[in-house]
């Protein structure tokens, strides 16, 4: 039976309806009306062979902030809710992914800790030539959010990069990689993969 969630979240900032699926084949349809942020988001759906639909509509005449801080509560939320008791998950992820110039490690654990350790510099010239664009700093709310929602322990780090799209890339396709070992299923664990027999 396909590990899927549905989330929606509405609130006087954003609106969003989110649908994922653990056990898909990558299908993705990724709408924010941030270009570069659903690029992101497709990049990590791909990646981890999850379906993900998403729609979300925010006051980004403002910014950006509220719909990409919100779009990885939602996330958060649907993973949370498709793992449902965690039963026979591997629990822990990790990947590493080059991307030209960039290289990203990404390690988790889904054992219902969050905490976030954000290892990522960009370089400030790049970062002042995308800012317009999409605020590299986002990068680190989005993760924020779908750790806490998620209850995910996440270790992310940027190891170099000097583009920082290639570097943002990496992160994101690193996340997708590392979730997909996390929530794959190992038909020799029985209940969880925890001695105190919850996570």
């Amino acid at each position: 039976m396909a590990r899927k969630a549905t989330v929606k979240r509405k609130t006087s900032e954003t609106d969003i309806t989110l649908e994922l699926n653990l056990d898909g084949t990558g299908e993705r349809k990724v709408d924010t009306l941030i270009p570069f942020f659903d690029h992101m988001l497709d990049l990590f759906a791909k990646h981890g062979i999850f379906d993900l639909k998403l729609k979300a509509r925010g006051d980004i005449e403002i910014d950006f902030h509220h719909t990409v801080e919100d779009v990885g509560l939602a996330l958060g939320e649907a993973v949370k809710k498709a793992l449902k008791e965690k039963a026979g998950i591997t629990r822990y992820g990790a990947a590493d992914v080059p991307m030209m110039d960039a290289l990203a490690s990404v390690y988790l654990d889904l054992g219902d800790r969050p905490y976030l350790n954000y290892r990522v510099k960009f370089p400030v010239v790049a970062a002042k030539m995308v800012k317009e664009v999409f605020d590299p700093a986002l990068t680190q709310e989005f993760m924020q959010a779908f750790v806490n929602s998620a209850g995910i322990d996440l270790h992310i780090h940027l190891h170099y990069g000097r583009d920082i799209h290639h570097s943002t890339e990496a992160v994101f396709k690193a996340l997708g990689r590392a979730l997909k070992v996390a929530v794959t299923k190992d038909p020799r664990i029985k209940g969880v993969m925890s001695t105190k027999g919850k996570l």
